[in-house]
């Protein structure tokens, strides 16, 4: 992807389609009407699923919850949405095997009765997903739980087991906007709407400004389509004041612990929450991911953080299921997002549907792709494109996404990291990393040792990143902030914040290099995010030693 040229192609041509907003529904979006022929730019504010597409809780699900609530209350929606998110599992599995994986999953039970409970309901979960490629559950004894996953409690009575998807969400957003970008859209990060103009109150173009250089173009396009998820009513309302608002945000925080917490492989389904929520413990490399909360949120313009009672809340929540529980010491970093449920007469947020829908303001003409959830947003996204067909009074072109593969998923086979070890001489754990990162893509990566032997070196001891890279996220993933790099290229600032702090010189040198920054700007970077990392720490309220994160140049 090169962000140059695509900028000036948006100046340039006339899109039948211009897509606000790059995370999952977006870059889908953008991927399924570029496949069905149509122009398209992709914009986003920030970077790709710079906001709540990368801070997922890293499932690929039909949701449990779900499906106890469509029991419960004979709730059709509820239960046709488990439904959906099963069947598209395994297509956002199939579609990109490098970036996504089955994972099982325990849920420790203290009874009989509740093991029972949880097998009924967790046998139905696997009825409705049909014969799949996924494992079946099982229940399991006390005995082959603390086989399987060994700091679990032994105070439990057994434990159920069953299995949904596991993904890198940033990473998986950023393919499908790359292959968006290699299909024919104009694809560019860091691109702001903040005005439209009207013919006849119907929109004609948007004025859209770099938010690196401070550069406006006016983009032209015969439909414009708002995927920016729980900020959508600031999109709805630039292009038509008189809107009533139909998003009712919801933060959700995960804190990250050593991977030691379970030293497993499988993850933790906890099903009794104090507020009423489910709550897991997973393993995401070399830690341990553990979320989430649902809280209401109103202060859109700020970063939603990890904040002390919520890091208090987590520890406490898990703590009935481990032997040895997690102290307030052991959190590593931690990271929140905010869900774009739509506004309901339901006066809880665990409670709203998280299902979709298409808004079509016929004042302006704008389209609206608003709620959902991230396993299934290439149904969003064809939905989406489905309604731009009959805006544009087009011949019906059916969608292609359900077997189109991602970039690095086309060829992919995970045992050719061996091949890469004999050809570059990379260590293996550096060139597995590379395979689970780029998929099939993974040579390009490795041939840039070939010419510059220095990019070989690892940044840390700690982990398998080389400085090739940070060159090919530059070059071919439209990298352009440190932030892109540490927070959703790699997800080292979701794991690590004190080794994202001693690793960011490095990063930044390499960009400074490759993006010609001064001496002086890379300086200003460095430092700025290193201050915004303090920040996180101190409003997680970590003991001293992680949350006085020193500035260095």
């Amino acid at each position: 992807m090169n962000r140059q040229k695509n900028w000036e192609r948006l100046r340039q041509e006339k899109f039948d389609i211009c897509i606000i907003g790059a995370g999952a529904s977006g870059a889908g979006a953008a991927l399924d009407a570029v496949l069905r022929g149509y122009s398209v730019a992709l914009i986003d504010r920030s970077d790709f699923a710079g906001e709540t597409s990368s801070r997922s809780t890293k499932l690929i699900h039909g949701g449990v919850r779900y499906l106890e609530q469509a029991i419960k209350k004979l709730d059709l929606a509820q239960l046709r949405q488990v439904r959906h998110g099963l069947a598209e599992r395994r297509t956002v599995i199939r579609n990109a095997p490098h970036l996504a994986h089955p994972l099982a999953i325990l849920t420790p039970v203290f009874s009989w009765f509740e093991g029972m409970y949880m097998t009924v309901g967790l046998t139905l979960y696997d009825f409705i997903a049909g014969h799949d490629a996924f494992p079946k559950g099982s229940w399991l004894n006390r005995a082959q739980a603390l086989e399987k996953s060994p700091k679990l409690t032994p105070q439990m009575h057994s434990a159920v087991l069953y299995y949904d998807g596991q993904f890198n969400d940033a990473r998986y957003a950023l393919a499908l906007a790359h292959s968006a970008d290699e299909a024919g859209a104009a694809v560019a990060n860091y691109a702001a709407v903040t005005d439209f103009s009207r013919e006849k109150g119907q929109l004609k173009t948007a004025t859209v400004k770099d938010q690196l250089t401070g550069e406006t173009v006016t983009i032209r396009a015969s439909v414009f389509l708002n995927c920016t998820g729980p900020y959508a009513d600031s999109i709805r309302l630039l292009a038509n004041p008189e809107l009533s608002p139909r998003i009712r945000p919801s933060k959700g925080v995960h804190i990250v612990l050593p991977r030691e917490t379970l030293q497993s492989d499988y993850a933790i389904l906890i099903p009794k929450t104090t507020d009423g929520r489910v709550v897991f413990a997973i393993p995401f490399g070399d830690k341990v991911f553990v979320g989430t909360t649902d809280n209401d949120y109103s202060d859109l313009a700020k970063e939603p953080v990890l904040e002390s009672d919520e890091v208090d809340y987590l520890l406490e929540t898990v703590r009935p299921y481990l032997a040895k529980a997690p102290v307030r010491a052991d959190v590593q970093s931690g990271f929140g997002g905010i869900r774009p449920l739509i506004v309901s007469s339901r006066a809880d947020t665990k409670t709203l549907l998280r299902d979709h829908e298409i808004e079509q303001d016929e004042e302006s003409g704008l389209l609206s792709l608003l709620g959902g959830k991230w396993t299934t947003y290439r149904l969003m996204a064809q939905d989406a494109i489905d309604r731009v067909g009959e805006v544009l009074k087009k011949k019906t072109v059916p969608g292609r996404t359900e077997t189109h593969y991602l970039i690095g998923g086309e060829g992919y086979r995970f045992e050719d990291w061996e091949t890469l070890h004999r050809q570059y001489n990379l260590p293996a754990e550096v060139c597995q990393q590379l395979m689970k990162t780029y998929g099939s893509r993974a040579g390009q990566v490795a041939e840039l040792t070939v010419s510059q032997p220095e990019l070989a070196q690892k940044l840390t001891d700690q982990q398998p990143y080389i400085r090739a890279e940070v060159i090919y996220q530059v070059r071919e993933e439209m990298a352009v902030t440190l932030r892109d790099v540490l927070a959703r290229r790699w997800r080292l600032e979701l794991a690590d914040w004190q080794l994202t702090t001693q690793i960011t010189p490095q990063v930044a040198d390499l960009m400074a290099a490759e993006l010609n920054w001064s001496d002086a700007y890379r300086q200003e970077q460095v430092q700025n995010y290193h201050r915004l990392l303090t920040s996180f720490a101190k409003q997680a309220g970590l003991p001293a030693e992680r949350s006085t994160i020193a500035v260095a140049n």
